[in-house]
């Protein structure tokens, strides 16, 4: 195999998709796009949001099942499969209250007379993991520690992750949840109450997302944020609330992810790091990298169609 291909979040536009695929070289044979000497990867949210959710999942997942894919589960996903499981007191495990139903209310409306499909479609995606070591790569959604991620691979089981499983890692692992999340949707300061932070709209903001690979000594919220739609002040992280964490270090295996959405399209964020977001639903554009064995990334290994 020649390398790998990593495909930022998709959310729903299989029209993009296949002309990204067909961009890249792959073909669609036997019921599935395929590369004769290269893999695709895909980082996660495939659903929602855009108009062609369940053609979308048809075709990653298709890729995936053939062998010609990777996949890694994204917050979307993730939280598709917990709005269907209860918990031990028969609560939706991700409650179905405005806001989550307005987040996945496109997919339930496409698979609204579709209802064994959907449901064969959330068995598969638990079989998704949430993050790919492959060595010189790794993959997920939104953050990488390989000291948490250790821990991880201890505890998560081999194959399907069954519904008896999550409920139980939710409500008596905390520990490992807290860890799946930030794979999810990333590395989140919440402000203290008696710290107001108020961004460039001027509006007050007590929790973000900041670079899980940057030292957070002697920087500023400006500096340190990452991926948020608001710009922070230029003034330092107060030092006894700075957040502690192990920065991802440019000597560590290559790492991909998307989830960001970053309006200025995907990006490089560092020598051996790369977001593939390109914020498919506001820009357009769907972002791919192709990886082929560099351990310093290259800004014109980017393919981008729109």
């Amino acid at each position: 195999m020649d390398g790998y291909d990593i495909i930022g979040d998709i959310h729903g536009y299989a029209t993009l998709l296949k002309r990204l695929l067909t961009e890249l070289g792959y073909k669609r044979s036997d019921g599935s796009w395929r590369h004769r000497s290269r893999k695709a990867i895909f980082v996660g949210d495939f659903i929602n949001r855009g108009p062609e959710i369940r053609e979308t999942l048809q075709l990653v997942r298709s890729m995936v099942e053939s062998g010609s894919a990777l996949a890694t589960l994204g917050n979307h996903e993730y939280s598709s499969i917990l709005y269907h499981i209860k918990d031990d007191n028969g609560t939706f495990m991700s409650r179905h209250i405005a806001g989550n139903r307005i987040q996945i209310q496109k997919t339930l409306t496409v698979f609204k007379n579709l209802e064994e499909e959907w449901e064969d479609h959330l068995k598969w995606m638990r079989t998704l993991p949430f993050f790919l070591d492959l060595g010189e790569i790794r993959v997920a959604h939104a953050y990488w520690n390989d000291q948490e991620i250790n821990r991880l691979k201890e505890y998560l089981p081999k194959g399907r992750l069954k519904k008896k499983f999550i409920r139980e890692m939710h409500e008596k692992r905390p520990d490992m949840a807290v860890i799946v999340y930030k794979l999810l949707k990333g590395l989140e300061f919440k402000s203290p109450k008696d710290l107001i932070i108020k961004c460039s709209k001027g509006l007050s903001r007590k929790v973000f997302t900041l670079k899980w690979w940057t030292n957070p000594r002697n920087l500023t919220f400006r500096q340190l944020y990452f991926g948020n739609k608001f710009i922070l002040p230029d003034y330092h992280f107060p030092e006894e609330i700075a957040p502690l964490f192990e920065p991802y270090l440019p000597d560590q295996p290559v790492v991909f992810f998307g989830h960001y959405c970053l309006s200025e399209g995907a990006e490089i964020v560092q020598e051996n790091i790369c977001c593939l977001d390109s914020c498919v639903d506001t820009t357009g554009k769907l972002t791919a990298y192709r990886w082929s064995g560099e351990k310093i990334l290259l800004p014109e290994n980017f393919l981008i169609v729109g």
